[in-house]
């Protein structure tokens, strides 16, 4: 199974038990904060603002701040855990 971001998350399932995977994995994941490895080598707290097969772009978590400047990065779709990695909860 394939998840939204492109990346393998199971081998090959029968039907019933790749559902079942879908429904533990749910879209939750897409809300969470995620760390943006940017071209210097540093990692930037960043949120997922878009996802599709055409790329992926992630905003820098500015904590809700409303007046803050919003900054966008584009990542490729499928996008690699050393680019793109969720936060430890």
């Amino acid at each position: 199974m394939i998840d939204l971001l492109g990346r393998q998350r199971t081998d090959a399932l029968d039907w019933f038990h790749a559902e079942e995977a879908l429904d533990e994995i749910g879209m939750g994941y897409l809300a969470d904060p995620h760390e943006l490895r940017l071209e210097d080598g540093s990692w930037l707290r960043v949120r997922i603002a878009e996802v599709s097969t055409a790329g992926i772009r992630v905003k820098k978590d500015d904590w809700g701040d409303m007046t803050a400047t919003q900054l966008y990065y584009e990542v490729s779709f499928p996008v690699a855990e050393d680019q793109l990695r969720p936060l430890p909860r």
